[in-house]
């Protein structure tokens, strides 16, 4: 896969298909091959006519995994989506991110306003209302990650995410350094500056996304959509629909 440097960590990509730019953004502890590759939604779009830019976000897949918080800290997760657009010269894209791919997103609406035409919002709820992670519950799951085996951990909501980053053949360590840094935050009052299409796209089962229809209500120009599943197999055949209708309704591909 391509690279980009972004602030000396490389950012590995694909980029596949032609017509409307549309970047992806996984979720945490996942990457472009296990959040959109295996569940169909890179094919799917590119089959739509779309080009689809999907990275692994640093501390992921193969993209570099540094294991200093500081690495992980303010913009920097962000900027290497920017970086990313700005190396194959992208002015204007869609953009959709899953889960910790959403914080991003919103962050990155809330930024560089002017250089996206929509945005999905999957697998996001009341953090992204709160402008950004909970730092207790960053730090529970930093504990889990560190912790000598998934068995050791009490928590149950971090040992499912200990039990997921391992399923995943994750570096604990540098997922671990993720979670300790002060990341992704944002006025969540500049939301309603938001004037681009909005889709919420959640799991109707999601326990992590049960305040979606919150987040849409404070963008002007959201609408909420609901599928069967929960965090972990909501991106299915009925996320796929939505995506490609929304898409179809507020940028559609030019047909000859």
């Amino acid at each position: 896969m391509p690279t980009v440097l972004s602030a000396g960590v490389p950012i590995r990509f694909v980029d596949e298909g032609t017509g409307p730019a549309i970047v992806l953004v996984h979720g945490f502890a996942s990457s472009l091959t296990g959040n959109w590759r295996a569940t169909g939604v890179i094919a799917a779009l590119v089959g739509a006519g779309r080009r689809v830019v999907a990275l692994d976000c640093r501390g992921h897949g193969e993209s570099g995994k540094p294991h200093d918080p500081a690495a992980y800290a303010g913009t920097a997760m962000a900027d290497d989506v920017i970086a990313v657009l700005d190396h194959l010269a992208i002015p204007e894209a869609d953009i959709m991110g899953y889960s910790m791919g959403g914080f991003l997103t919103a962050s990155l609406l809330v930024r560089h306003p002017s250089r996206f035409r929509s945005a999905i919002l999957a697998g996001v709820g009341d953090m992204v209302n709160q402008g950004g992670p909970d730092p207790e519950r960053g730090e529970r799951i930093a504990e889990a990650l560190l912790a000598p085996s998934a068995e050791a951990v009490t928590d149950p909501v971090a040992r499912t995410f200990r039990r997921f980053a391992e399923r995943n053949g994750n570096d604990l360590v540098a997922l671990a350094a993720l979670q300790r840094a002060e990341r992704f935050r944002y006025d969540p009052a500049r939301l309603a500056d938001v004037r681009i299409p909005v889709m919420v796209l959640v799991g109707r089962e999601d326990a992590l996304a049960q305040t979606a229809d919150r987040l849409a209500a404070r963008l002007p120009n959201a609408r909420l959509r609901t599928v069967p599943g929960d965090h972990l197999t909501a991106v299915n055949a009925d996320f796929i629909r939505e995506v490609l209708a929304f898409l179809d309704e507020v940028s559609p591909v030019a047909r000859p």
